[in-house]
């Protein structure tokens, strides 16, 4: 007998809990604003193009507790957890879901190594958190920034991917995927 792996459509009609969903969205919006801060601060004259790099860094940090917090509400017990079954497009899912936070996870500290390999303090909205480790080589920093933008340009394009598949799940497969993270209309 064979059973059946599609998914309970009715299920794809629930939601997510609202912090989940904050949560979800908030990391989106940071992602995009440090990708967009950091591709385009080259463009501005010294006074803005140092506000957006403050910026960037400052708003690196609240990525940071957003991720961590995320983190931890997405393990915690009793959690809603969908089944969309065990097919291919679930497997893939799960592991650009994985892979996004595993890229998010390492990004941050290479952040924070970006800035301290280059001999400079981090700036928390103008409050400086100095290296906990001496000075760096050229060499180092070049190699450490260089790893920085790599993980970037890869969160950003699967983050594009996600995007993209959560608007194919909407718009042509009609099966509720992207309503579960989008808040309830009242």
């Amino acid at each position: 007998m064979q059973q059946n792996t599609a998914p309970d459509i009715s299920a794809l009609d629930s939601q997510h809990d609202r912090l989940t969903i904050i949560l979800h969205w908030a990391t989106a919006l940071l992602v995009v604003v440090q990708f967009l801060l950091a591709e385009f601060w080259g463009f501005f004259p010294r006074p803005t193009r140092h506000l957006m790099i403050v910026s960037h860094m400052s708003f690196g940090l609240i990525l940071a507790a957003v991720l961590v917090l995320r983190l931890f509400w997405r393990m915690r017990p009793g959690r809603t957890h969908f089944d969309d079954g065990d097919g291919y497009m679930s497997r893939i899912a799960k592991m650009m879901h994985h892979l996004l936070y595993v890229l998010l996870a390492a990004e941050i500290p290479l952040g924070f190594f970006t800035r301290w390999t280059d001999n400079q303090a981090l700036s928390f909205f103008g409050l400086t958190i100095p290296s906990p480790f001496g000075a760096f080589s050229k060499a180092t920093g070049y190699y450490t920034d260089q790893v920085h933008d790599f993980v970037a340009w890869g969160i950003i394009i699967l983050a594009g991917l996600h995007a993209a598949a959560a608007l194919f799940h909407h718009y042509v497969l009609k099966d509720g995927v992207l309503r579960r993270m989008l808040p309830e209309r009242g």
